[in-house]
Parts: C-alpha cells; sequence; structure tokens
C-alpha cells in the first residue's frame, strides 16, 4: 500500500542536503533481513502473524516496514521544510522503530548491529577487516555448530535426549577443555606481547552482560600470573555518574548500560596518567548513596599490567590517545550454536537469550532485583551491546566462547516447577504495550520449556559440573576466589 509522503530532501553527514528516496530505506531493511535468514526468523505467533499473512514475501515485507518508517517521519512538522530535512541518523532511527514495533527484534538487531559499526568504521575505529557487519561472526559459529554436532548437542531436540540419557558428562568435559585450550592461547598471545619494543600495559576483558566476564578474568590472571605477571586491577564503576544524573524512566528504571554512564573523560585521563608513572586520585563510588563519596590513591608500578573488566572496554573515548600497541583485548561472548527443536526450522536459539536467562538468576539471587526487573531493563542493555560492544568485537586480539551446550540444562532447575525465578505471565499484565519486553519473556519462557533440565543434584555436584565453570557465576557453587576489584 503506498503512502503519502511529503519530505524532498536528506540531509547528509556532512550537512549536504539530497533527495530524499525512501527506497533506500526499503534496501537498508531488506539487507538486514537477509542477513539473517530472512524476515521468517522473527516470525511472532500474536504479535506480527497478520502482516506475514498480507505479506508473503521478505521484499513485500520490507516495502511495508519502509513506509511504516516513511509515515513517521511524515508525522513531523520539521521534516517537511525543504531546508531542515530529517538526517540520516533520524531516518535510521525511525527505521528501527517500525522493526522493532511490529516485533521485527532479530532483524532490528542486525540493521543496528550493521549501523553502528559503519559508524565505528567512517570514525576510524576500525578497520574495514575489523568491521563485524550484523554481529554474528559466521566462521566461529559454524566451527561451534560442527562442534556441537559431533558432541550430539546441536538442536534442542538432541541436547534433551543426550540429557535424559545422562550422556552429558562427556559434553561437558569437551565443552570446558575447548573454552580452556582458548584460554591457553589468550595467555600465550598476551605473553608474546612482553618483550616487544612497545611492551604491553593493559589488558582489557571485555563482552555483553552476563558473558562470563568475572571467570574468564581470573581464569587468565591465574595463568599469567604463574609466569610471573602482576596486576593493578581497577574498578570502573566507581567511574560512574552519580544517581542524579541518570534520570529515570516511564518505570522507574535507569539506563546503566550506556557507555555514557561512565565519567569516560575522566576515566581515560586516568588511564593515561597511570600509564606515564602518575599518582591518581580514584573515585569511590557508593551505590547506596548513589553517588562518588571519596578518593582512592592509585599508581601501576613499573612491573605492572593495568587489568579491566568492562562491559564497554572497546568503546574509543575511553583508550583515546593511549596506543594499541600497550593493549591486549580479550573479547567474550556465549557464542553456544543451537538449533531449536529438531532443527527443521533452522532456527538458533539465541545468545542473548541465554544470557539473559543468566543475569536473571544473577539478579535475583545476588542483587535483589526481581526477574521482572531485569526484562523489562534489557532492552537498555541490548542498545548498550548494539552500540559500543559487539560492533567493536574486530578490535580483540582474541576471542573466548563463554557460552557452552550445558547452559540451559544447568539453568532450567531455576526456572521450574513451584519455586521457578520466571516470573508469571500476569506480572507483565501492567506493561502489555511494552513490546520489546513481551517478546523476550514469551522466547525466554518457551525456550526453558523446550529444554531439559539437570536435577537439582546434578547442578549442585561438583564433580559434574566443575566449580571453576563459567555457568557457577549465575548458578552458584564457585570455587573460584573472586578478588575485589583492587
Amino acid at each position: 500500500m503506498a503512502v503519502q509522503n511529503l519530505i524532498v530532501k536528506v540531509q547528509k553527514r556532512n550537512r549536504a542536503l539530497v533527495k530524499f528516496d525512501a527506497d533506500h530505506i526499503r534496501k537498508a531493511i531488506f539487507r538486514a533481513a537477509e542477513s539473517i535468514g530472512g524476515f521468517r526468523k522473527d516470525y511472532l505467533p500474536g504479535i506480527n502473524d497478520t502482516i506475514f499473512q498480507t505479506h508473503t514475501t521478505n521484499e513485500s515485507l520490507a516495502s511495508f516496514l519502509a513506509e511504516a518508517a516513511v509515515v513517521c517521519l511524515n508525522s513531523d512538522p520539521h521534516h517537511l521544510i525543504s531546508n531542515f530535512p530529517p538526517t540520516i541518523e533520524t531516518i535510521q532511527d525511525e527505521a528501527l522503530h517500525a522493526l522493532r514495533s511490529y516485533g521485527f527484534q532479530h532483524t532490528a538487531d542486525a540493521y543496528e548491529c550493521y549501523r553502528w559499526g559503519r559508524h565505528w568504521l567512517r570514525e576510524g575505529a576500525l578497520t574495514q577487516e575489523q568491521f563485524g557487519g550484523n554481529g554474528f561472526p559466521h566462521d566461529r559459529m559454524w566451527r561451534t555448530l560442527t562442534e556441537n554436532r559431533q558432541l550430539g548437542v546441536d538442536t534442542v531436540a538432541r541436547l534433551n535426549d543426550a540429557v535424559r540419557g545422562g550422556r552429558m558428562q562427556p559434553v561437558i568435559e569437551a565443552s570446558l577443555a575447548a573454552y580452556e585450550a582458548s584460554l591457553d592461547e589468550a595467555a600465550n598471545k598476551v605473553l608474546a606481547r612482553l618483550n616487544v619494543v612497545d611492551p604491553l600495559r593493559m589488558i582489557w576483558i571485555s563482552g555483553p552482560s552476563s558473558s562470563g566476564k568475572t571467570t574468564t578474568t581470573v581464569k587468565l590472571t591465574q595463568r599469567l600470573e604463574k609466569h610471573g605477571l602482576k596486576f593493578l586491577m581497577l574498578n570502573l564503576d566507581d567511574y560512574f555518574w552519580s544517581l542524579v544524573e541518570h534520570p529515570t524512566d516511564w518505570i522507574n528504571d535507569r539506563n546503566y548500560e550506556t557507555p555514557e554512564a561512565l565519567d569516560f573523560q575522566l576515566l581515560n585521563q586516568h588511564l593515561r596518567a597511570l600509564l606515564n608513572g602518575e599518582t591518581i586520585e580514584k573515585p569511590v563510588y557508593s551505590f547506596k548513596e548513589g553517588r562518588r563519596m571519596a578518593t582512592k590513591t592509585v599508581k601501576l608500578e613499573r612491573d605492572q599490567i593495568l587489568l579491566l573488566d568492562c562491559l564497554h572496554g572497546f568503546y574509543p573515548p575511553i583508550t583515546e590517545g593511549i596506543s594499541a600497541a600497550a593493549q591486549f583485548r580479550l573479547f567474550i561472548e556465549t557464542q553456544n550454536v543451537l538449533y531449536e527443536g529438531d532443527g527443521s526450522s533452522q532456527r538458533i536459539t539465541h545468545f542473548t537469550d541465554v544470557r539473559l536467562i543468566r543475569r536473571m538468576l544473577r539478579d535475583v539471587q545476588h542483587r535483589n532485583h526481581s526477574t521482572l526487573r531485569t526484562i523489562l531493563h534489557w532492552h537498555y542493555v541490548r542498545e548498550g551491546e548494539l552500540f559500543s560492544i559487539i560492533p567493536l568485537m574486530g578490535l580483540a586480539d582474541h576471542v573466548v566462547n563463554g557460552g557452552f551446550p550445558f547452559d540451559l540444562p544447568a539453568l532450567k532447575p531455576f526456572f521450574a516447577g513451584e519455586k521457578s525465578r520466571l516470573p508469571p505471565p500476569e506480572a507483565l499484565a501492567e506493561y502489555n504495550g511494552f513490546l520489546d519486553a513481551r517478546i523476550r519473556y514469551e522466547r525466554v519462557k518457551a525456550l526453558l520449556e523446550s529444554v531439559e533440565g539437570f536435577t537439582p543434584e546434578q547442578v549442585a555436584d561438583l564433580n559434574f559440573i566443575p566449580g571453576d565453570t563459567v555457568i557457577r557465576e549465575f548458578v552458584g557453587g564457585s570455587t573460584i576466589k573472586i578478588p575485589h576489584n583492587e
């Protein structure tokens, strides 16, 4: 269906005005959908099924969604003034708004990751070789899928058969061996960077929320300490702005997931000072008070390496003016490739859903946050990831897979039965208009219901799931001593 468009021009990034062409929007949306295997990956009964019934091809769907974006653009009267038209960024915002408003969440994520990756490419933060496209590293995912297929756990159905048949011990051992080998490789890369002209001074452990950064940081430093390396760990939470500078939204939530939640100008200043051998007065932040309460004197000794575990460790403004040669960047993501059901749909369970389940459990057990609150907050998590984390993974000197085929069976007991931590459907009734939360809730609920879980006794058994595994950060029973930063 054609829509009326009164927009004549668009402002490019160099401020030049050019003719507005709605077909550019359609093509961008279409490419985003094609990059994940088509719009069908976003088919959601009860949410957008009628759209699929009306528009039966990817081309038709892309046209419909582009027209929705054009309607939104025309609703702002400022855009109709020929010399003050919408910018490229505004048009991209409306394309994303159209996609998310109709439940095309995965297509929107691919669009947004590609968008911000191109942004960092234009900024010079990435090279073309480091540009990650839609955020799905196909080569690494294919290797993981091949390994899971060899272990007999590449689909939910085969995983369930292995759990029921008591065949998960070798799966656990093999996947943990691959993780440990990857950490060995990372440690060797770090050691190779020590005795060079421009020696290593900083190590960043970065990755999206609940990907396993804490365990990975400890295990990597343990390896390096055996070779005599010494570290200074810096708690970057101390660089949060005060609560008064974090306004609440319509559900009284705050966005701590954006890099701008940190005073990264001060952080950058302090990092450069430490590397120059200077002493800094690092802030000490009180989460109880919601503000900085004091400072602490910190100095990086000549024989120490600065160690930083941070969501946004690759965010370019944080390390502006610091030589890349002085830094080692490790990226971690839960890239366990597992097909839904018996695999016939060719739909992969989503990495972000596994991380959401992990964080729900962590938040309710250790941070006094309800699982409903975590689900309602997750859109902020994804927004931050798709801006300054996932598009920058190409900067990594090494990538670790923090996702395992036994994650979901280990998490399942906490979300099953009468004591399930998953909120009941009626808990979301107050937020019926919040489509993002509804989609995530229903998808996670369906995923958990489809998985055969371990018994509580198996989860508690450290001989079955060792105490130093990533999943122990979330299900409990970790035997790793998590050091206080600094």
